[in-house]
C-alpha cells in the first residue's frame, strides 16, 4: 500500500520558517540541506533555493559546496574503497574538472539546482569546490588554489572574513565545511599529497599537490560540544533540524577545541 502524503511545505511557509530562525536579508549564508529531512515540500529543491534567495534578498550572497569525491587520489577512498589495481586507471581516466559539467557528488538535489542558477559562480577547484550567488559570489568564488584546497586562500576563509553564517538543515555537523579551515589553523593534521584531474592550457592531466589530510568525522563531536557554547540558533520543520550559526564564531571554537586534542 503507497503512502499517503500528509503533511506539504510550501515556499512561503519555509521564507517564514526561515526568517524566525534569523536568516536576514543581505546575510551572507552557506547551506548545507538534505531535502528529504523537510518531509514533502511543493516545488521540491527549485522551492527551497527560491525560500533561500528571497530570504537573504537581493544583496545577500548564497553560497554551498559543490564538492566531486570522485575527481581525487583513489588511494584515499572510503565508501566505497577501490582496489589497489585500479588507482592508475583512475587516475589516467577521470575527466579533468569543468565547472559547468563535473559532478558534485553526493551533494544532493538543492546543490545542482542551485549552481544552475543564473549569476551562479563555480570556484576552480577539482575536488572541493564551491558555488555562490549574489553580492559576494565573485569574491568568495573567485581564486580557489589547488595547494592547501581550504586553507587561508579558500573560499572559506573569505567566508570568515565576510562574518557570513551557516544553515544546516537535516544534516549532521560532519556536513558542515566550513570547520575544515579550523583543521587547518589549528595544526591538527598532516600534510599529505593529493592529486587530481585538471585542465591546463587546454590538456588534461593529474596534477599533484599539496593539503592537509582533512577528515570531518571530528566535527560530530565538535558540533556538540559546541551547541552550547556559540550563539547557535534551532529550529524544526516536521522532522527537519534547522541550525544558525556564525561562521567565524564556529571556525575559531573549532580551532581552540582541536588544539586541546
Amino acid at each position: 500500500m503507497k503512502k499517503t502524503i500528509e503533511k506539504a511545505i510550501t515556499k512561503g511557509e519555509l521564507v517564514t520558517k526561515l526568517k524566525e530562525l534569523g536568516v536576514k536579508d543581505k546575510m551572507v549564508l552557506e547551506t548545507h540541506i538534505a531535502l528529504s529531512s523537510f518531509g514533502y515540500v511543493i516545488g521540491g529543491a527549485q522551492a527551497v533555493v527560491n525560500a533561500l534567495i528571497e530570504t537573504i534578498g537581493y544583496e545577500g550572497t548564497l553560497v554551498m559546496p559543490l564538492q566531486d569525491a570522485n575527481n581525487c587520489d583513489p588511494t584515499i577512498w572510503e565508501t566505497p574503497a577501490i582496489d589497489h589495481e585500479l588507482h592508475q586507471i583512475v587516475r589516467d581516466n577521470t575527466p579533468a574538472f569543468d565547472k559547468k559539467e563535473s559532478d558534485g557528488v553526493d551533494m544532493g538535489v538543492i546543490v545542482e539546482n542551485f549552481r544552475r542558477r543564473d549569476g551562479a559562480i563555480v570556484s576552480n577547484n577539482p575536488s572541493l569546490a564551491y558555488v555562490a550567488r549574489g553580492k559576494y559570489a565573485k569574491l568568495i568564488c573567485d581564486r580557489h588554489p589547488l595547494h592547501f584546497s581550504l586553507g587561508e586562500d579558500s573560499p572559506i576563509s573569505r567566508l570568515y572574513d565576510l562574518d557570513a553564517y551557516v544553515l544546516l538543515i537535516g544534516v549532521p555537523f560532519s556536513k558542515c565545511t566550513c570547520l575544515h579551515l579550523a583543521e587547518y589553523r589549528s595544526g591538527y593534521r598532516p600534510i599529505v599529497i593529493q592529486g587530481a584531474a585538471v585542465e591546463i592550457k587546454g590538456k588534461r592531466i593529474w596534477k599533484k599537490y599539496l593539503d592537509i589530510d582533512l577528515n570531518s568525522t571530528i566535527f560530530n563531536e565538535i558540533g556538540l560540544a559546541m551547541e552550547n557554547q556559540v550563539d547557535m540558533k534551532r529550529l524544526l520543520i516536521n522532522d527537519a533540524q534547522l541550525r544558525l550559526f556564525s561562521v567565524k564564531e564556529a571556525i575559531d571554537f573549532a580551532v581552540d577545541y582541536l588544539k586541546q586534542k
